[in-house]
């Protein structure tokens, strides 16, 4: 008898083997999406467009936007920041962000990359819709003030990540190709 869950003589109940099936379906077309990014946000912005229109017809569930947003700027930091920090890499020997000039060029390797952030996005509106349809989650609050304490936490977060963006010279986004200038010497260097 295979107690420790292995392969052998296990035999998967056809409910499992359907919501396996399912779930094979899904990653495949959720991997064919992976290079259609335009699509994607667009996609997004569909869901979250429906999102705000429901909440504004219903006039509640502001808790559930207030947790959503907070859970969405937690998104935007993971998304703009690096995957080492250099302020707790210190002297550490895997990769860094160049500080000078003269540092080879090292690309900007993101803790949350654009994929993993459009898709826990996404299953964030998508869940945040469900739950505008049981009035258990509709909470009432006075939704002025969440929305202030929102930007403020907002502002504050921004800025640290604009300064510390600043004090490491990072740029999260490229925006095509780098351009390089020419040497200022016209012929063949001599070494």
């Amino acid at each position: 008898m295979d107690v420790g869950g292995g392969d052998s003589g296990s035999v998967a109940t056809p409910v499992q083997q359907k919501a396996h099936e399912a779930w094979r379906i899904y990653q495949h077309y959720l991997d064919k999406t992976t290079p259609h990014a335009t699509y994607r946000w667009i996609g997004t912005l569909v869901v979250a467009l429906a999102y705000c229109l429901r909440v504004y017809y219903i006039q509640g569930f502001y808790i559930i936007a207030y947790g959503l947003g907070i859970y969405l700027l937690n998104l935007l930091i993971g998304f703009l920041s690096p995957l080492v920090d250099p302020e707790a890499a210190g002297g550490s020997d895997g990769p860094s962000l160049p500080t000078r000039g003269s540092d080879e060029f090292k690309p900007f390797i993101r803790r949350l990359p654009e994929f993993k952030f459009w898709y826990s996005m996404t299953k964030a509106f998508c869940i945040a819709f469900v739950m505008t349809f049981f009035s258990v989650f509709d909470v009432p609050v006075f939704w002025p003030i969440l929305l202030c304490y929102w930007i403020v936490l907002f502002v504050l977060t921004m800025r640290r990540q604009i300064s510390h963006m600043i004090k490491y010279k990072y740029i999260p986004f490229s925006f095509g190709k780098q351009k390089y200038g020419g040497r200022s010497g016209s012929g063949p260097r001599a070494d």
